[in-house]
């Protein structure tokens, strides 16, 4: 019980003590990755698309940005859960406001609970996603209209918009490697074989 404890203690200081350090290179390639994935979509919705009044920058995709140019080597923020995520939590929120339109109670929280519940159900969890879906239920004017075109564009062309910038911006550097997730689950299978031996 002692040893567990002390471990738990080393490991939380580790944690605190990385969450604490100032990378500025890291940070760098954070800004840079956010700053061009996110311009290119809202400068293709401000330059291309606002003659038609089509929504292209959505809400969800900042937290996203958060995710897949800030916290790479998290399993929620890669390609396939980046993706996977927005798509099927789209497809919710589109389906799910055509089924029962106008009851916001109703809506906007079955929306969300499915959505985390097919994200899991499909190893997509990406919690932007559940944004995806309630931004389908609750807004107003144009993306009512789209109807499941919601899904293609902007939810799924601006997922392949990121994507391409954050395998540009997050391989640049050696220090930097994305997609991550194997590279993750290989760290955790060498520690807990390592824990065995001990």
């Amino acid at each position: 019980m002692k040893k567990k404890i002390h471990r738990t203690l080393r490991v939380s200081k580790y944690v605190i003590y990385k969450e604490t350090l100032i990378d500025y290179k890291e940070h760098f390639w954070s800004f840079l990755g956010a700053f061009f994935g996110i311009g290119i979509i809202a400068f293709i919705q401000s330059h291309y698309l606002l003659e038609q009044e089509n929504i292209f920058l959505i809400g969800s995709f900042g937290a996203s940005s958060v995710l897949i140019y800030g916290a790479i080597q998290s399993p929620l923020a890669q390609p396939r859960n980046l993706i996977g995520g927005h798509v099927l939590s789209a497809f919710i929120g589109v389906t799910i406001y055509k089924i029962v339109p106008d009851v916001l109670w109703l809506t906007a929280p079955l929306a969300v609970a499915l959505s985390i519940v097919l994200m899991q159900y499909t190893k997509t969890l990406h919690p932007p996603g559940g944004a995806t879906a309630l931004i389908a239920v609750t807004s107003t004017g144009k993306i009512p209209e789209l109807g499941y075109w919601y899904v293609i564009s902007p939810v799924l062309s601006g997922c392949i918009i990121l994507l391409s910038v954050a395998l540009f911006f997050n391989n640049i550097t050696p220090n930097r490697s994305y997609p991550t997730h194997g590279r993750f689950k290989r760290l955790i299978r060498k520690k807990h074989l390592h824990q065995m031996k001990k």
